[in-house]
């Protein structure tokens, strides 16, 4: 018999699926009217929602090592989407910020996907949209206590 988790364990699994394949991706962005590098779509999105941000700590975020992740900023750069800053306090730090261009295109995804999802969960009703988004960042706070506490070495599952 399965416990409660290893279903939860199996939705997360197969939404991480979603997230991460090229062809839903690409599809996305033509249905945002986008030319992009599919690979540098996942780095703008979360550069737009973590800015300002290293290099390193992108890479942390989207599993990709510094070295590619590196390279790929460099392209976003080229493309006048994402500028570099010297970090507060530490000028060997850069880090990332949309630039107008990369703002302008964060507008273009944010409405395709708004699209997207109402067309998906338009029969949903404002409640059950409000639960849905109350439980997933309760979770999403939850796993953040949950990174935090592994990467101090002190995991621990009371």
């Amino acid at each position: 018999m399965n416990d409660w988790s290893d279903d939860l364990h199996a939705v997360l699994l197969r939404l991480n699926g979603y997230m991460n394949r090229p062809d839903l991706d690409q599809a996305f962005l033509a249905r945002a009217g986008v030319k992009l590098d599919r690979a540098l779509f996942p780095l703008l999105t979360r550069i737009g929602l973590s800015h300002p941000i290293s290099v390193v700590e992108l890479a942390g975020l989207v599993g990709r090592n510094h070295s590619t992740v590196s390279r790929q900023a460099a392209k976003l750069e080229a493309l006048g989407l994402v500028e570099r800053h010297e970090a507060k306090g530490d000028q060997r730090v850069r880090r990332l910020e949309p630039s107008g261009a990369g703002w302008a295109m964060l507008d273009q995804f944010a409405a395709a996907r708004r699209k997207f999802v109402s067309k998906r969960l338009g029969n949903w009703t404002e409640e059950e949209r409000s639960t849905l988004l109350e439980l997933l960042n309760r979770f999403s706070a939850t796993i953040a206590s949950f990174e935090e506490t592994a990467d101090t070495g002190g995991c621990s599952d009371t």
